[in-house]
């Protein structure tokens, strides 16, 4: 049984900058990763700050335990497809602060949603630590990645390995920076986390915020919830309909800076014409069902973030909500 992680209450603010097609393969297993870091990282809080910066500035890649993409499928996506952005993030209307934070970089091909965890605005300070980090990997490492077809499998390996290993970057730095700071031991931040990989997406997840896909008239939640309840379904013990009034739907079984390491999820998507891609944190998902879903995105542009959120407001508030909305053009 994973071991539980509970949502602290929020006290912090952020401001916001700006499991699909997939087999399990091989790699670093979390020994191998705890083993290597005690090697490349000092065991001192300031100089782990200091090793995951200059891993930033370096862009040392490793290969972490990940899944091996399946290229068979044919996406019928063309080459100059156009990712276009809109996003929204608000406090709700029971939180006292916002400690969730986003990134959209079209430019890059990079999204983030963070939802941060922790008292005396630790999950504030979480949240954007963790993209910040996530960005400066991918930045650095981004130009050194081949996305022209025809791909094989070692380059779309090579994607996963960068977005797996900026998350981890993230998980190292969080961890370093609480232990410089008695008040914000434990923080922690989920990370859902999408990167353009030519015809591709690559997810990276960790926690309980999402990645949905819209295609056509469906929707298909793409990332898995680190959670309690999610495990219970899993195992036959509880129903999904008792998991959403469970009191435990908030104890998440991972994420980023409460630990050295974590596990990560990746996994590759086909991008198409059309399709919408929705990240969001617990705040704003925990009020939407999936049928409905395809009719809340389909206004698009910032009149579908400014919906979603006001769906989940409008329904309780009782979290942070933050909405990134990637369309396909």
């Amino acid at each position: 049984m994973p071991e539980p992680q509970k949502k602290a209450p929020r006290r912090g603010s952020t401001e916001g900058k700006g499991a699909a097609e997939s087999v399990t393969g091989g790699g670093w297993s979390a020994a191998s990763w705890e083993s290597t870091a005690r090697t490349l990282f000092c065991r001192e809080a300031t100089l782990r700050v200091a090793c995951v910066r200059l891993l930033l500035l370096s862009n040392r890649d490793f290969c972490f335990e990940q899944r091996r993409p399946n290229l068979n499928e044919v996406a019928s996506a063309k080459d100059d497809l156009k990712l276009i952005s809109y996003a929204g993030s608000d406090v709700g209307r029971r939180r006292k602060a916002n400690e969730d934070c986003f990134l959209q970089d079209d430019e890059l091909g990079l999204w983030i949603v963070a939802d941060g965890m922790g008292g005396h605005a630790a999950g504030e300070v979480a949240s954007r630590e963790a993209v910040d980090t996530i960005l400066g990997m991918v930045k650095q490492g981004r130009p050194g990645l081949n996305d022209e077809p025809p791909l094989d499998e070692q380059d779309v390996r090579a994607a996963c390995r960068l977005l797996e290993g900026a998350i981890q970057a993230a998980t190292y730095m969080v961890f370093a920076l609480a232990e410089l700071d008695a008040d914000k031991a434990g923080m922690g931040t989920t990370i859902s986390a999408m990167m353009r990989f030519g015809r591709y997406a690559i997810l990276g997840q960790v926690g309980d915020s999402r990645v949905y896909r819209v295609r056509g008239d469906s929707a298909e939640q793409l990332t898995e919830d680190h959670t309690l309840t999610n495990w219970q379904i899993k195992q036959g013990l509880i129903t999904e309909e008792e998991a959403r009034v469970s009191r435990q739907r908030n104890v998440i079984t991972r994420a980023v800076g409460n630990k050295d390491y974590v596990q990560v999820d990746t996994a590759v998507v086909a991008l198409q014409l059309g399709d919408v891609y929705l990240l969001c944190s617990d705040g704003l998902h925990g009020y939407l069902r999936l049928e409905e879903i395809p009719a809340l995105v389909r206004p698009g542009g910032a009149a579908a973030v400014e919906q979603l959120i006001d769906v989940a407001n409008r329904r309780g508030g009782k979290d942070n909500i933050t909405a990134v909305q990637v369309e396909v053009g």
